[in-house]
């Protein structure tokens, strides 16, 4: 039996996972390549390496009832989360901004995001959001980035970090958002087989928890732009707590960039326990040209994070064969 490697997303809208696949497979096959494996990232990209799947959950936090509303919906407490998400990215970049300009637009944003005459009501509060939102995408990296085509669609996308931490949302058999979520990322892992992860944003956020429920064995796990050391909306959120290595992980590499807004604190390492084999996170920074950063494809097409991929599957198929 091959290994198997699965792409686990993070936020964002509705995509095809097939396409996303192909190309999450095709950055990856640039970095092997670039890390001296261009016989495996060529078969790689053919899927004749290993067994490849792209965990989509994306289409489970569609709301019926804001189908063709533009404007976020939130529930009871979550705005005040959400706030206290962009609070947490504001801060963190204006401790790291050394631009003039760029620093108005932060206290700006900042400003904006703590005024108190606005009449209470969470409609206000989601509008008090959206201009928070609409004042950050004039950072010119983010305007000319082009990632969000609004303030308004930004707020949803971010939403959903808050929506998953929420525990809420519960299906007609008592599941909430976070638990389906969790349950479609362990639908594509098979405990018979070893298992590359690699989790982008939000998803390793998911991947995180939901490898406390997997048996089989994952040599490595690789998570790209992660935000799970927010310290105040995410990491204090992470269940269980203390947050630790999940006990079927062997091996677990985090990559971040210093332009990622999405990973403000990106030693894993210090907030988490090791798992019962002393697995810690071992942190590195890549430097990804272009203006959004966080995008998973400019993570994948690096050297240094495609190489130990391709490594851990190689060893994983010679376990499998001795």
């Amino acid at each position: 039996m091959r290994p198997a490697l699965v792409f686990v997303h993070g936020i964002g809208g509705a995509r095809n996972p097939e396409t996303e696949r192909d190309s999450w497979l095709a950055a990856l096959a640039s970095g092997a390549r670039k890390a001296g494996h261009s016989s495996e990232g060529s078969a790689l990209a053919q899927n004749g390496f290993a067994d490849v799947a792209f965990a989509y959950y994306g289409d489970l936090f569609v709301r019926s009832q804001s189908q063709g509303d533009a404007t976020p919906h939130l529930e009871a407490g979550e705005g005040e989360v959400l706030r206290q998400l962009l609070a947490d990215l504001i801060d963190t970049q204006l401790e790291a901004c050394t631009d003039d300009g760029e620093r108005r637009i932060l206290r700006h944003a900042r400003t904006e995001l703590t005024a108190t005459e606005q009449p209470q009501g969470s409609g206000n509060l989601v509008r008090q959001l959206i201009n928070v939102c609409t004042t950050l995408l004039a950072l010119p990296g983010m305007r000319r980035a082009g990632q969000w085509a609004s303030g308004r669609l930004m707020l949803g996308h971010l939403a959903q970090v808050t929506r998953y931490l929420g525990r809420a949302e519960s299906d007609g058999d008592g599941r909430t958002l976070d638990e389906r979520i969790r349950d479609r990322v362990l639908s594509f892992l098979d405990d018979d087989r070893p298992t590359v992860v690699i989790a982008h944003s939000l998803g390793s956020v998911v991947t995180l928890e939901a490898l406390r429920h997997h048996q089989g064995p994952i040599p490595l796990l690789v998570t790209v732009g992660s935000p799970i050391s927010m310290r105040t909306v995410v990491h204090p959120r992470l269940r269980p707590q203390p947050p630790a290595t999940p006990d079927c992980v062997e091996r677990w590499l985090n990559f971040w960039d210093r332009d990622d807004v999405i990973a403000p604190r990106p030693w894993l390492e210090r907030d988490m326990m090791p798992n019962t084999g002393g697995c810690l996170p071992v942190s590195d920074r890549v430097d990804s040209d272009g203006i959004w950063v966080h995008t998973a494809t400019k993570y994948l097409a690096q050297a240094s994070v495609a190489g130990p991929v391709i490594e851990a599957i190689r060893r994983a198929s010679e376990r499998s064969a001795a």
